[in-house]
C-alpha cells in the first residue's frame, strides 16, 4: 500500500474479527515503531505486545472511556501493544518533556504499519494507569503512552470528514490561511 493510502485509510476499528495477527505483519509493525525519530535518539520507549486474553480483559477494565467501544475492541481483538516511555531517558527543554513526543511517534509509526499491513487499531490513552502498570509490571520510571487493539477490522467504517486547511494551516503567520493553490 502506498504511504498516502495507508494515511487515508487509517481509522479507530472498533470492531475485530478473531483472525490473529501475521507474525510477519507483526514484525514490521514493531520494526517500523523502531525506527521512529526520537529527542537525541535515546529511544525512550518500550513496546509490549500482549496476545493473552485475560490481560487483555484486565487492561480493558482500566479503560476511561465513557462508552464501552474500547474496552470491547480490546476484548475482540487478537492482541494489543501498550507503549511506555521513560522520562528520564528522554529530555526536556523548556518545561517539554520530550518522552511523550518519542513514545507517541512510535505508537503512530506502529499504528500506520498496521494499516499497511492490512490490521486495525485504536489508539486508546484514557487510561487508570497505575493499574495497568501494575498488571503489566512496568515500573514506576515509565508512562503509559497509549494502547491499541491489533487485529482484522470486523467493520467498515466511513472516514470522518476531511478538514478545512484554511482552519488548520497558517503560512508565515498564525491566522494567515495557507492555500493550496
Amino acid at each position: 500500500m502506498e504511504f498516502f493510502d495507508v494515511i487515508k485509510k487509517r481509522q479507530s476499528i472498533t470492531k475485530y474479527k478473531g483472525d490473529e495477527v501475521c507474525k510477519g505483519s507483526l514484525d514490521n509493525m514493531i520494526n517500523s515503531a523502531m525506527r521512529s525519530p526520537s529527542w537525541k535518539n535515546r529511544t525512550s520507549f518500550k513496546i509490549i505486545i500482549i496476545d493473552d486474553s485475560k490481560t487483555k480483559e484486565r487492561i480493558s477494565e482500566c479503560v476511561l472511556n465513557k462508552d464501552t467501544k474500547a474496552e470491547d475492541a480490546l476484548k475482540e481483538a487478537p492482541m494489543a501493544v501498550v507503549v511506555i516511555s521513560q522520562p528520564e531517558k528522554s529530555g526536556q527543554v523548556e518545561g517539554k518533556e520530550f518522552y511523550i513526543a518519542d513514545g507517541a511517534i512510535a505508537m503512530e509509526h506502529f499504528i500506520l504499519a498496521a494499516t499497511a499491513e492490512g490490521y486495525g487499531t485504536m489508539w486508546i490513552g484514557a487510561l487508570k494507569e497505575d493499574k495497568v502498570k501494575n498488571l503489566l509490571g512496568i515500573s514506576n520510571d515509565y508512562r503509559i503512552i497509549g494502547v491499541s487493539p491489533v487485529g482484522v477490522a470486523a467493520e467498515v467504517k466511513s472516514h470522518n470528514a476531511e478538514k478545512n486547511i484554511r482552519e488548520y494551516v497558517f503560512k508565515n503567520k498564525f491566522n494567515t490561511p495557507y492555500t493550496t493553490n
